[in-house]
């Protein structure tokens, strides 16, 4: 197998990683004996390679590197679409909202904290319409409820009946966005 990191810590199980620059790492509790993380490794080596391929076709499809000022350009873009979809969705969820940031963020599309207030990353600019649609509807239904409960999609749901589509296209596409982000 191609070079392997093992990193080890307190944790209680074994798991490997594959990194957005394509390394190997597995994390290991410390007592763990480098011949079964060997052995472990050797028994996934399929998956290990299947998920560096598909991380390599990740980053040649992901493109250039976005530049601060393309960043701030985005940001600016968000700061007037997202309160105009804003507007549109919170009188349909039933619910008023706070204070609205636009971040740039490697893990987050979107968060509501518990005062009412919304952030949004800027990469949302560079989905499609209806991902930015679904991603305030998801956030604006946090206002009436704070987690993902069955409760919760099917607010979504009636919302944005489709929501499911572009759920899914945000899942498929969106750590191709967020690689474009500068180390």
């Amino acid at each position: 197998m191609e070079d392997v990191e093992i990193i080890r810590s307190a944790r209680k199980t074994v798991a490997i990683e594959i990194t957005r620059d394509c390394r190997v790492l597995v994390r290991a509790p410390h007592r763990t004996r480098v011949r079964d993380i060997e052995q472990m490794v050797a028994a996934k080596e399929e998956w290990i390679r299947r998920h560096l391929d598909k991380m390599r076709d990740r980053k040649e499809q992901q493109g250039e590197r976005l530049s601060e000022g393309e960043i701030r350009a985005l940001a600016e873009a968000a700061l007037v679409d997202i309160p105009k979809r804003l507007e549109k969705f919170a009188p349909l969820v039933g619910v008023t909202y706070g204070r609205v940031t636009i971040r740039n963020q490697r893990t987050r599309w979107g968060s509501c904290s518990a005062k009412g207030n919304l952030n949004f990353n800027c990469l949302l600019m560079l989905c499609p319409e209806e991902v930015r649609d679904y991603v305030v509807v998801h956030e604006l239904c946090h206002r009436k409820e704070m987690n993902h409960s069955a409760k919760f999609w099917a607010l979504v749901r009636q919302t944005m009946p489709d929501y499911e589509i572009w759920r899914k296209w945000l899942r498929s596409e969106g750590n191709t966005l967020i690689g474009r982000l500068p180390e």
